[in-house]
């Protein structure tokens, strides 16, 4: 009797122990799992067959907390909205946008806050079809404004890297820009780059197509 109430209890903790391990994965599911719900989210706005989002209920839900589990860092370009690109609702993303995605400063402490105290485990550095900063950075003019500047110039490598009279060297450039980006949130934060290095956190490097409006992942 002694030992099949201990086999019992043996087997009960084993099963309890089991669950716990499901519900985690669950709970936190691979960046490949993240990526491909991102994608399959795209599909649905690509086909136009997106989902319906109770906004009133998903308001209420979040009014006291927040726990988005990707985060996107891309242009601001009014044609780039990241929410609908991927069909996503209230609470499901945590967006940073400037015009040409740059890792400044601003860029790169709101992702670590997302990072260290919202639990986000994926950030999504996307870059798009003819974008207006990429191309005003190649094009070696010099803007009437600092604040323009400060947007251009760290696009310059990207720029330093094609022909911009060449077919099809534009685009090359505004990808090799989103890897410079990605590679920049590391080298620039030992927040995101500790995170990484762990395991906690996954860069991902995206394009969108406005022709399309698909998004491919570029790394």
């Amino acid at each position: 009797m002694f030992n099949f109430a201990r086999y019992a209890l043996c087997f009960s903790l084993t099963m309890f122990a089991s669950t716990l391990v499901v519900g985690q994965q669950a709970a936190n599911p691979s960046s490949d799992q993240v990526w491909n719900d991102l994608a399959a989210g795209n599909h649905r706005y690509v086909t136009g067959q997106t989902s319906h989002h109770d906004l009133p209920t998903q308001r209420q839900a979040l009014v006291t907390t927040q726990h988005p589990r990707v985060a996107v860092l891309s242009c601001s370009d009014s044609r780039v909205p990241p929410e609908l690109v991927f069909d996503q609702g209230l609470g499901d993303l945590f967006v940073v946008r400037s015009a040409g995605e740059n890792a400044d400063p601003q860029a790169i402490g709101s992702l670590e806050y997302t990072v260290e105290h919202l639990g986000s485990t994926v950030i999504v550095v996307m870059g798009h079809e003819s974008c207006g900063a990429v191309k005003a950075a190649c094009s070696e003019g010099k803007s009437d404004s600092p604040n323009l500047d400060a947007v251009l110039r760290p696009i310059a490598p990207s720029c330093g890297k094609i022909d911009p009279k060449q077919p099809g060297a534009i685009d090359l450039a505004i990808r090799d820009h989103v890897h410079n980006v990605a590679q920049e949130l590391v080298a620039k934060s030992e927040v995101l780059k500790k995170a990484v290095d762990s395991g906690k956190v996954t860069i991902i490097e995206a394009y969108y197509s406005l022709e399309t409006g698909e998004v491919s992942k570029l790394h």
